[in-house]
């Protein structure tokens, strides 16, 4: 039946009804500017919740920033939004004050304190860089607890949930991708039978890409000593030396063999 057909008095009931049900709905994902002491604590609760859920998995996989520090991080930030909400109602300048408050520095005041964790926990030797997975989880879960503290409870469980399930599930797959690692090998040879073009046939056989090749004639120790700086078909988390590059070790003249592998770990 179109809306010309209805008369009057049913479409303003309908529209009312409407907007009554709309209104319940958006208070079930929201909760009150006002709060109350049980407001607070489910808000802590589910922050307590949502940073142990994170945390556990840093901790499982043995990285420095494990449970405490993530529910600490978490915490911080959900009190920094509750207490922000308790002074929402002096925002503003109060007539006996020349001081305007500004609130949302205290939010925001948290974001940039992470950042100096974060910085700490990322680690770089040489071209090895660690930490960065987890630096980013405590940022992500900054976020989640500055959620929680603000009511927003549905939007903050969810993106624990999704939180949990990048770090755990993607894990998995992510063990399971193939890509190319960055290595650096050296082969030192006494005997004239290697050559750059035997070794490159070698490794391009194994599917490496060979970034570059350089030979150095040591002629006080009859030797000759080649350097390659390869990428690698490796699946994240393997630390086994491929095969091709162990069956160089058998080939005359081979005295020695440097091999190291680069990268990012999380």
């Amino acid at each position: 039946m179109s809306r010309e057909c209805l008369p009057q008095h049913e479409v303003l009931l309908i529209t009312r009804t409407a907007t009554s049900c709309f209104t319940a709905l958006e208070s079930k994902f929201y909760m009150a500017t006002e709060l109350h002491w049980a407001g607070i604590g489910l808000r802590l609760l589910l922050t307590v919740a949502a940073g142990s859920l994170l945390g556990m998995e840093r901790s499982r996989t043995g990285h420095a920033a494990g449970l405490r520090t993530t529910l600490l991080v978490a915490l911080a930030a959900c009190v920094s939004m509750i207490q922000m909400s308790l002074l929402i109602q002096t925002n503003g300048k109060p007539q006996n004050s020349y001081v305007v408050m500004d609130l949302m520095r205290l939010p925001l005041g948290i974001l940039t304190g992470v950042g100096f964790i974060g910085a700490g926990a990322i680690v770089r030797r040489d071209d090895l860089v660690t930490g960065i997975t987890t630096a980013a989880t405590m940022w992500y879960v900054t976020v989640i607890g500055l959620c929680m503290g603000g009511g927003q409870l549905i939007l903050g469980s969810t993106s624990t949930a999704i939180g949990f399930l990048v770090l755990w599930w993607f894990r998995i797959l992510e063990n399971r991708v193939e890509r190319y690692r960055p290595a650096e090998l050296a082969v030192t040879v006494t005997s004239e039978q290697l050559s750059a073009q035997a070794l490159r046939k070698h490794l391009l056989a194994a599917d490496f890409r060979i970034k570059s090749l350089s030979m150095t004639n040591k002629t006080e120790q009859h030797c000759r000593r080649f350097d390659c700086d390869l990428r690698w078909p490796a699946v994240t988390g393997s630390g086994d030396i491929p095969a091709s590059i162990s069956e160089i070790e058998g080939w005359p003249g081979v005295v020695e063999i440097e091999w190291r592998t680069n990268g990012t770990s999380s």
